[in-house]
């Protein structure tokens, strides 16, 4: 069985005043399996709402977690935000989780599950696998995710169903030794393959539940975002070392 004590939990918050607390009390009542301890961190991008004094105060309240409070003064982007939250990391393994509420905190335990049996080094959680909770909204936003899974396999010879998952299990030695570049969304095909050319890494995929949001209550991508998904997934197959 791997070792594995203590995971780290990067939440890249931009304006999230209005949810951040709420993912925080999911994070505080999830019980992780082998008795892994919890290490969050939170990297605020400069939001313009609420967001710092929502996350001080839950602090100023919840002294016994173990929250790290990181800020940007400029905007830089999603990425951004995690490439500071990758840097600070002190768990053996880290994950990624979104300031709203589309990912369930309590589905980390079937990310943690193949590390535990000794079998991978990164896994991967699909909105497309299984028999979990979807929420039915934008059509061509699935086309999109699919489409981009579809290049990124293509070029890596990977087989998974959702490269765009903000659920990534990485194991903190391997990510912290890639050179990331991308500061916005491009942080997802980027990622994904440059783990993919590390020789003999062992990469899995395990379906989880998605609670999507709509632009009202607050998503943030746009096709812009997919564009530049393509410009990178060219990219870093073809244009970087």
């Amino acid at each position: 069985m791997s070792i594995f004590s203590k995971l780290s939990i990067i939440i890249p918050a931009y304006n999230e005043g209005d949810t951040i607390h709420l993912i925080l009390d999911r994070l505080s009542a999830v019980q992780l399996i082998n008795h892994i301890q919890k290490e969050i961190i939170i990297v605020n991008d400069c939001s313009t709402d609420l967001t710092e004094e929502s996350v001080m105060r839950y602090m100023q309240s919840h002294p016994e977690l173990d929250i790290h409070y990181l800020k940007h003064e400029v905007n830089q982007g999603k990425g951004a935000a995690i490439h500071t939250g990758i840097r600070h990391a002190s768990g053996e393994y880290l994950i990624i989780q979104d300031a709203d509420l589309e990912y369930d905190p309590e589905e980390y335990n079937l990310l943690i599950k193949p590390v535990l049996r000794g079998k991978a080094d990164v896994v991967y959680g699909s909105r497309f696998l299984g028999g979990y909770s979807h929420r039915v909204l934008f059509f061509w936003h699935s086309i999109g995710n699919k489409f981009l899974t579809f290049l990124t396999n293509m070029f890596t010879n990977l087989n998974l169903t959702d490269m765009e998952t903000c659920y990534k299990l990485f194991r903190s030695d391997i990510i912290k030794s890639i050179p990331l570049k991308e500061k916005r969304f491009g942080f997802e095909p980027e990622v994904t393959i440059k783990i993919a050319k590390i020789p003999h890494i062992r990469i899995y995929e395990v379906g989880i539940s998605y609670y999507g949001r709509t632009y009202q209550e607050g998503k943030k991508v746009h096709w812009k975002d997919g564009v530049r998904a393509i410009w990178c997934i060219l990219k870093y197959n073809f244009w970087s070392k």
